[in-house]
């Protein structure tokens, strides 16, 4: 019985540990994201929209520290034979250039106002494997973050990506 008041007061520590853990955290990642836009910018200035005016996603994130994102443009044109496995060449650029996803783990520092991205997979398979650190601002339940190594044009690209909470 004794073991046991130990294992309880135990326990109870680390739960209010946590609780204020969660409390400092003023930053809420917790649920789905809406994507809002992605603009790739060029080291000369240029903006261009790589998934077009108004692009789709879904971007979430749990609790225990899992993310995923899906990112599509919005118009893609349809596979003509209805068989993914049977394309034209410019069918399979299509596909390929309008969706990015990617899931893995994340962390996030709420101090230094950074979320790193433990990528696992990716449709991009460069990425797979690798840890992305992004900063970001929240504001008006906007998240916007910075992409610094993209699938577009590596390092001398950057992408400011912007989401909703839903």
């Amino acid at each position: 019985m004794r073991n046991m008041k130990k294992v309880m007061l135990t326990l109870l520590a680390f739960a209010s540990a946590l609780s204020v853990f969660a409390q400092k955290n003023d930053v809420e990642l917790v649920g789905p994201w809406s994507l809002v836009s992605i603009d790739n910018i060029y080291p000369d200035g240029t903006r261009v929209h790589p998934y077009g005016e108004n692009p789709d996603g879904l971007l979430m994130f749990d609790d225990e520290g899992n993310y995923a994102i899906q990112i599509l443009r919005a118009s893609r044109p349809k596979i003509a034979s209805a068989d993914k496995n049977n394309c034209t060449p410019e069918e399979y650029a299509s596909i390929v250039k309008g969706t990015n996803s990617h899931y893995g783990t994340y962390q996030l520092n709420s101090t230094e106002k950074t979320i790193t991205f433990n990528i696992a997979h990716a449709s991009f398979p460069n990425w797979e494997g690798t840890v992305q650190e992004r900063s970001f601002t929240l504001e008006n339940n906007k998240i916007k973050y910075v992409v610094t190594r993209t699938t577009q044009g590596g390092q001398s690209v950057i992408a400011e990506v912007v989401w909703e909470k839903m």
